[in-house]
């Protein structure tokens, strides 16, 4: 074993096995599996069942660190941020929205992004590495400590987003990796349906999901026209807008009940006209989905400017009541710190919570 490998790395078959070599007795990986992931202990050493001798070992063969807070920033609204500091310097932010029946827990995949949405804050910074396993899970790991949330029958953080810095699935190994532990149901045992992982379009990989992981899905659309899509989301020229639809038709676990949900910002003049709107109808009849327009946050130097709350009412509309697609219009809140939808970035100052008006199809 090499001392610098974490043991929040490991999945539930990968420490039965590390157990098992040990010479140690079976039930001993589901103890230490409890310890991790129901309990939340911090050292090995709080393992009080497990002998002197095992902790010893694990001790010297794995590091057991939370990750390091550089900065814990609270909203007027409640809404918090964390800019956690990694083992090599590098940072990343992760963002904790309550409200009334739930919270979600935006976590980041990456340290930077390469997609480069022209929208985005996040993508003008430069893509510095892929998170790894240990670094994803850890983000849940010390949210959960810092709002003491370690008393399952009454959980804080209910839903976990794959929404904050970098794109899930192009750091598809560690972000499955990740998912496999928070879906065990002996440990953190969030649902497939709390868990959404958000993408802008990577085709392929969409493709290999759909058959590995029955997560929830969230499509970064932006745009109905390649054209300007292109703009917004470069990752189209790759895989156009027909392209991408056309894996989501056969995604399977979608149904009326559990769709796939579409992330479309709301930029003036841009791509906010009610002839967009019903072209947005067009494009997504033939699938499971809903919408979920978001009123673009500025973020210092964008060129954007966010649409009138009449234009997006007007355009929710046409895609709800005359389209007979579900509309969300999520609503940014507490815009005392850098954390919606778009702002993320290592070096932000501001924190943002949001607020879902659920606009239902008649």
């Amino acid at each position: 074993m090499k001392k610098n490998l974490s043991i929040n790395s490991l999945t539930r078959e990968e420490l039965s096995e590390y157990i098992f070599d040990l010479g140690e007795k079976k039930y001993r990986a589901k103890q230490l599996w409890k310890w991790l992931y129901v309990n939340g202990v911090k050292s090995f050493d709080e393992m009080s069942d497990i002998g002197v001798k095992l902790r010893n070992k694990l001790n010297s063969d794995y590091l057991f660190n939370r990750l390091s807070i550089d900065k814990h920033q609270v909203s007027k609204d409640g809404t918090q941020k964390w800019l956690f500091e990694l083992k090599d310097k590098r940072k990343v932010e992760t963002v904790f929205i309550p409200e009334k029946d739930r919270g979600t827990l935006c976590i980041s995949s990456q340290v930077g992004c390469t997609l480069s949405c022209s929208f985005c804050h996040t993508g003008t910074m430069p893509l510095v590495r892929n998170l790894s396993t240990d670094e994803i899970i850890g983000q849940i790991l010390s949210a959960k400590d810092s709002l003491l949330d370690w008393d399952n029958k009454n959980r804080k953080i209910t839903n976990l987003v794959f929404m904050g810095m970098g794109e899930p699935l192009y750091n598809y190994t560690e972000v499955t990796r990740a998912i496999k532990i928070l879906l065990d149901n002996e440990g953190l045992c969030y649902s497939r349906r709390k868990i959404t992982l958000s993408t802008s379009g990577v085709v392929p990989m969409i493709q290999k999901l759909k058959y590995e992981l029955d997560v929830s899905l969230a499509i970064s659309l932006h745009a109905v026209t390649d054209k300007v899509r292109n703009e917004l989301v470069p990752i189209n020229k790759k895989w156009p807008i027909k392209e991408l639809l056309s894996v989501l038709e056969v995604y399977p676990g979608v149904n009326n009940s559990r769709r796939i949900t579409f992330e479309y910002v709301m930029l003036e003049g841009v791509n906010d006209s009610i002839s967009d709107a019903k072209k947005l109808v067009k494009l997504l009849k033939p699938l499971h989905a809903k919408v979920n327009l978001i009123p673009f946050n500025p973020w210092p130097g964008s060129i954007y400017k966010c649409s009138s709350d009449k234009t997006i009412k007007d355009f929710a509309d046409e895609v709800c009541y005359n389209g007979g697609i579900t509309a969300t219009v999520r609503y940014a809140r507490g815009q005392d710190i850098l954390a919606a939808c778009g702002q993320l970035k290592s070096n932000s100052v501001r924190l943002n919570k949001e607020k879902v008006l659920n606009i239902n199809a008649a």
